[in-house]
């Protein structure tokens, strides 16, 4: 081999082990980060990609996410994890009462809530699987969203899960 190539070669060699000491390797796409653990929230630009490349593939609008619906999520989560029950209406207030009190003025939304999915690939894998959750994922027309977790360590769950999907009512 003749000594230009050589050193090419060299070059070459040195740059590839170089970029394999990087720390983008190591670290996982966000919606496979594990949730079960103190202060860890859902990545909510991960769902929106995921729900929206979901929903066009099934014909549905792309979805973006929301500030009163994911304030309204994160509320939710809240309330299930300090009773560790998962529901629909944690003190007798169901989902219309949650969203009239959060001001939202929706034509038509949905909720999913669960626990124990401890990533969101998980929680949207177990929603995509159930029939009446996968029905909320796929809302006609839906176009905005909000998600939330939350972590409980006494719970047999740990992760808490709320998403939200609504389709805006029309401004008056």
């Amino acid at each position: 081999m003749r000594a230009p190539t050589r050193i090419a070669c060299l070059v070459l060699s040195a740059m590839l082990v170089a970029a394999c000491g990087t720390n983008d390797i190591d670290k996982a796409p966000p919606f496979y980060e594990n949730l079960a653990k103190p202060g860890a929230q859902v990545n909510v630009a991960a769902a929106a990609s995921l729900l929206t490349d979901y929903r066009r593939a099934n014909g549905q609008p792309a979805v973006e996410a929301d500030a009163k619906l994911t304030a309204l999520a994160q509320d939710h989560v809240r309330r299930m994890a300090a009773i560790d029950k998962v529901t629909h209406d944690p003190g007798n207030r169901g989902f219309n009462q949650r969203l009239k009190a959060a001001n939202y003025n929706a034509a038509r939304a949905a909720e999913n809530v669960s626990a124990g999915y401890h990533t969101l690939a998980e929680a949207f894998s177990g929603w995509r699987d159930s029939p009446s959750h996968n029905t909320n994922m796929l809302l006609p027309g839906a176009t905005r969203f909000g998600i939330a977790t939350a972590y409980s360590e006494k719970s047999k769950y740990r992760v808490f899960w709320a998403l939200v999907l609504a389709v805006p009512a029309a401004p008056e």
